[in-house]
């Protein structure tokens, strides 16, 4: 069995076509579900919506580089870990909010602007720190990646998308409300069919190299719960908060992280691995907590300022 880092997985350049337009479409479902008001709604909550951008952008990627190094995992593995915790979250998130209990109103606002802020902020936070580390540095040297190249392909993927969604959900309110749903679930669905697919088409290589995974990403996903409640806790925000903002820098757009592995990394073995993991095991995990949060009492109630 070769080593994980110098396996390639396969994903011909039509389904890559095909998949970053499914991305795009599933930006594009998150936008119709945004409203501008969404971004000024952060002006009522400016500590809690500090708090998150800083534990997905400062905090989640410097645990786990942190993580890369105290586990000792090969390098592509390291760097499929650093990409997925500088990832956007996922609308997803929103949902599982709500069924945890905790405050939509922020988790919808922190997943409008944490995704523009993506747009620069990742291809950033994946240099700065896949740079940083002392294996996967060298690895990342030999592809040559060259962050505004990736900026540019994430704001066509996601930037653009994103824009046209919340133009079209002002311009045309009647036709978002009637759409947005199926869009959205379709989309999702379409998503997950396609990981599937990228895994079923190279499951000798999942099977053979899961295990070197799955503990990493279970510790790692298990971090990125705990960074959203410690930082949120650290700030002494509500509970109703805490639920919401856990949930957000827990959850990330693993599919996002694949599509631009393939795309950047000629489907490096170790970090398609963990972006394939991570988006099944992040759904599971956020669906247990959600559904234990939702049968807990909020501590405090709903704080005044949260109400109409």
């Amino acid at each position: 069995m070769l080593p994980v880092d110098e396996i390639r997985l396969n994903f011909n350049p039509a389904s890559l076509a095909v998949l970053n337009a499914v991305l795009a479409f599933l930006m594009f479902g998150i936008a119709l579900d945004t409203r501008i008001a969404d971004f000024k709604r952060v002006a009522r909550m400016p500590l809690a919506f500090a708090v998150g951008v800083g534990a997905q952008f400062i905090a989640l990627p410097a645990i786990t580089y942190a993580l890369t190094r105290l586990l000792g995992v090969g390098p592509s593995i390291a760097l499929g870990m650093i990409l997925v915790a500088c990832c956007p979250p996922g609308n997803i998130s929103n949902i599982l909010t709500h069924r945890a209990g905790g405050n939509v109103a922020l988790s919808v606002s922190m997943t409008a602007v944490s995704n523009a802020i993506a747009i620069v902020a990742m291809p950033l936070n994946f240099a700065f720190w896949g740079g940083l580390h002392p294996t996967a540095a060298a690895l990342m040297q030999s592809i040559a990646i060259d962050p505004l190249e990736m900026g540019g392909h994430i704001l066509v993927i996601i930037g653009l998308p994103f824009v046209l969604g919340i133009w079209c959900a002002d311009r045309f309110p009647r036709w978002t409300e009637r759409f947005k749903k199926p869009m959205r679930i379709l989309s999702f669905v379409t998503l997950i069919v396609f990981i599937l697919g990228a895994i079923a088409g190279n499951w000798r290589f999942f099977l053979d190299y899961v295990g070197l995974v799955i503990v990493a990403v279970a510790l790692h996903d298990t971090l990125a719960f705990a960074t959203g409640w410690l930082c949120a806790r650290a700030f002494g925000l509500a509970d109703y908060d805490r639920r919401a903002l856990t949930i957000e820098v827990g959850i990330r757009n693993a599919g996002l992280g694949l599509v631009l592995i393939f795309s950047f990394f000629g489907g490096l073995g170790g970090m398609a691995v963990v972006a394939g993991v991570w988006g099944f095991w992040d759904i599971i995990a956020g669906l247990v907590l959600a559904s234990w949060w939702g049968r807990q009492p909020l501590r405090g109630g709903v704080p005044a300022y949260e109400t109409p």
